[in-house]
């Protein structure tokens, strides 16, 4: 018995001394704190990628029965895109609201309600006025804020809407002089809110950047990449030298592989222009070095130019080099976060446009050589045979709203379509409302989203584009 209360007394004493048989009676050391789990969020958008244009995308890349990346997301939504000022929004504001979760008029760029907008000078500067609205807080500046790493990623100009909302304050989109100014650290009008800079940004647009007397756009002569340059940035101005950018050096990172917007992925020279997603894998291996997390946003930003210009196949794939995107991301980010439990992925769109998906047409299958599927003429699913219009002639599946190929008066004045003219690559579908060149309108109905990973279960129902803010905001932790 006394063995007994005295191995009793000798355990007590060395639970009390946290278990160590140790007989030092010095204070009980402080644990140290487990490391604060990664935040990450990528948002994705592919702008004017509505509904109808996803459906098309999916049936032309792999058939009526296949699904494409976005299809698998495990949450969904809708949103409604309208602006302050009008039924149909134009990218500037659509973006913005979901950067900020602030409605605002056409045209303004991460601004408060009251901005208005105002055409920039000549020279491409603001025109906006210092009692024109006031900046309003974007995802990236908050991350930044919070120590996290930033990055940008469009096959758009650098400058353009989309990209420009994430990391400019602006009351009209098209001075992106301006808007390339705010981007480069320490410089005149650079937007402090980005602290020492994002730090990573690949997408064309490089005119913005550079004198005039480079052949850029700027007349304040001004050698924009250069200065970037010198605060760091390794630079890259075309594949080789994008190839070159070693994610996991120190140190920030800018490409922009051509003056203007990108070349569309059906156009793209593979030895000049990175892919979407060979932009968006180097983004995250860069941002992955930051122990806290990032925040990136990637924009499939040509979708929306071959719809304004009517040219489906190029609208097409394009979608599928932005859903290619949304593939090879999730397969990097699970390298380091197999469950994406520290990983928010939200796909969406910015709004529609007016392409829609005629008759009753019989399934055709993916579109490949020889067989045009989705992008030919409409064959009716009784028969087989080719469908005619009210003047007797055949017309394609897809086709839009308003567009700049429509027949004036009779369609038998001219001649017959053919599989072979409607699926090469420049075709331009015909509309129901003639407007000018490259001038199609976007559309007003509301967008899909979709999402996976932390907390991705959020989203769900209709929700409007500002509340997708406060979303990613919970969802993150940000």
């Amino acid at each position: 018995m006394k063995r007994l209360i005295v191995a009793t007394l000798i355990a007590t004493a060395l639970s009390g001394c946290g278990g160590s048989s140790s007989n030092n009676q010095g204070p009980t050391p402080t644990p140290t704190p487990a490391p604060t789990a990664k935040k990450n969020v990528i948002f994705f958008l592919g702008d004017g990628m509505g509904m109808t244009t996803l459906t098309a995308a999916r049936i032309y890349a792999v058939g009526e029965d296949g699904e494409l990346t976005i299809d698998t997301l495990p949450e969904t939504a809708f949103v409604k895109t309208f602006s302050n000022d009008a039924q149909v929004t134009d990218s500037a504001p659509s973006m913005a609201a979901y950067m900020t979760g602030v409605k605002m008029n056409n045209e303004v760029i991460s601004m408060s309600q009251d901005t208005v907008a105002k055409e920039p000078t000549a020279d491409l500067t603001s025109n906006c006025g210092s009692s024109n609205g006031k900046p309003v807080q974007t995802l990236l500046e908050i991350a930044k804020a919070g120590g996290y790493g930033t990055g940008v990623v469009t096959s758009t100009r650098v400058t353009h809407a989309t990209p420009a909302a994430t990391y400019a304050h602006i009351c009209h989109r098209d001075a992106e002089n301006d808007i390339a100014a705010q981007f480069v650290p320490g410089g005149a009008g650079f937007n402090t809110a980005l602290g020492d800079g994002v730090d990573v940004l690949f997408g064309g647009g490089r005119q913005f950047f550079q004198p005039k007397t480079a052949g850029g756009k700027r007349a304040d002569g001004r050698d924009l990449i250069a200065e970037l340059q010198a605060k760091g940035y390794s630079y890259a101005a075309d594949k080789a030298a994008f190839d070159k950018l070693d994610p996991a050096k120190p140190g920030k990172m800018v490409g922009l592989f051509t003056a203007s917007h990108m070349s569309y992925d059906l156009d793209r020279d593979a030895a000049k222009e990175p892919s979407l997603a060979d932009m968006t894998t180097k983004a995250i291996q860069a941002l992955q070095q930051n122990p806290k997390g990032f925040f990136l946003m990637v924009e499939g930003g040509r979708i929306d130019h071959a719809l304004h210009e009517t040219t489906a196949k190029k609208a097409l794939q394009d979608s599928v080099a932005f859903d290619s995107a949304i593939k090879a991301a999730i397969a990097e980010v699970k390298k380091t976060d197999p469950d994406l439990k520290n990983t928010l992925i939200v796909v969406t769109a910015d709004h529609d446009h007016t392409l829609v998906l005629n008759g009753y047409a019989a399934r055709t299958g993916k579109s490949q050589a020889g067989k045009p599927g989705v992008l030919g003429l409409l064959r009716n699913y009784t028969d087989g045979q080719i469908a005619k219009d009210s003047d007797g002639m055949p017309y394609t599946i897809i086709g839009f709203g308003n567009g700049e190929n429509r027949v004036a008066g009779d369609r038998k004045s001219v001649a017959a379509l053919s599989d072979d003219a409607v699926f090469a690559n420049t075709y331009h579908q015909e509309a129901a409302i003639p407007v000018g060149v490259g001038s199609e309108t976007h559309g007003g109905t509301d967008v899909f989203l979709g999402a996976i990973g932390r907390n991705a279960d959020l989203f769900a129902g209709t929700i409007d584009n500002t509340k997708v803010f406060g979303l990613i905001r919970q969802a993150s932790g940000f």
